[in-house]
């Protein structure tokens, strides 16, 4: 099997020597995306329900680019500058599921992300 390398203009290009998605062995394999908005080529600061947003809008796209949706994730990471952003993040992050269909997942707080951004996200999708 070869992987194949999921690229799309409508989420942020790499900043570093990475892909934005990787599709093997029927999975879908995204790095994880910050609040960067590549309509406006800003990142979005207005607040962490937007920035959730955003970053979804991003895994979004690199899984349509990929072939699938966001209803084939299977696990997602979710990486949080404060952990007191939990509870609004999960109202916007449940926002891109039925509500009996969420993946498996983790959130942390860390102590700095890419571009001082205050939410990542990676995902692993059904191809």
């Amino acid at each position: 099997m070869k992987k194949e390398i999921i690229y799309t203009d409508k989420a942020p290009e790499a900043i570093g020597p990475y892909s934005q998605g990787v599709k093997y062995n029927g999975f879908v394999y995204t790095s994880g995306q910050i609040p960067f908005d590549v309509e406006k080529g800003a990142l979005v600061t207005s607040g962490i329900q937007d920035e959730v947003h955003q970053v979804m809008k991003n895994v979004k796209s690199i899984l349509e680019a990929a072939g699938t949706t966001t209803d084939n994730i299977v696990k997602a990471t979710i990486f949080l500058k404060d952990l007191n952003d939990f509870t609004a993040v999960n109202e916007v992050y449940a926002s891109y599921f039925n509500n009996t269909n969420f993946p498996a997942r983790e959130c942390v707080e860390v102590a700095r992300l890419p571009r001082d951004v205050n939410v990542e996200i990676s995902v692993i999708a059904i191809a």
